[in-house]
């Protein structure tokens, strides 16, 4: 769910784990337009969440689109897990609900989650750290090779 809040926040195209997600909780793909209600507190939250506070961010998510728990075992026997909104709920609501949840879990040390904000000068997206050791600096390869070159070319030139 954290990396369906940096999908959002960036405000990227709906990808196709988006996609499936949706799917698979019955839910619809929201519009832009219902989903542009949404995005400035789930950018402020996720950035919150990033910096590791402050809290106020995720707590207005939270107050917004307060998340339903229950206990869901949809994937068959022995894969019972946490839902944090009811299946077939208003996309967006839905979105929310569980986009809120899986911050207030980052925010509050969810250890298997780290979150980021993309290094590279003039970028600024965020960024799920899934690296080994959690020191991911940069969104994407390119944005890493960017500013690599940028690096080396500044040293050549201050080399003479």
């Amino acid at each position: 769910m954290a990396r369906l809040a940096v999908e959002i926040a960036n405000g990227d195209e709906p990808g196709e784990e988006r996609g499936e997600m949706l799917r698979q909780h019955g839910v619809a793909e929201p519009d832009a337009g219902a989903l542009a209600v949404l995005v400035p507190a789930l950018r402020a939250a996720v950035e919150a969440a990033v910096q590791g506070g402050p809290l106020e961010p995720v707590n207005v998510l939270l107050e917004r689109y307060p998340p339903v728990i229950r206990v869901d075992g949809h994937d068959g026997p022995g894969t019972a897990h946490l839902h944090f909104a009811p299946n077939g709920e208003d996309p967006v609501t839905w979105l929310g609900r569980n986009c809120a949840a899986a911050l207030a879990h980052v925010v509050c040390g969810d250890p298997a989650v780290t979150l980021g904000r993309c290094h590279a000068a003039g970028c600024g997206r965020f960024y799920v750290d899934d690296s080994r050791n959690r020191t991911r600096r940069f969104c994407s390869n390119a944005c890493a090779s960017r500013t690599t070159v940028a690096a080396y070319r500044a040293r050549r030139k201050a080399a003479g």
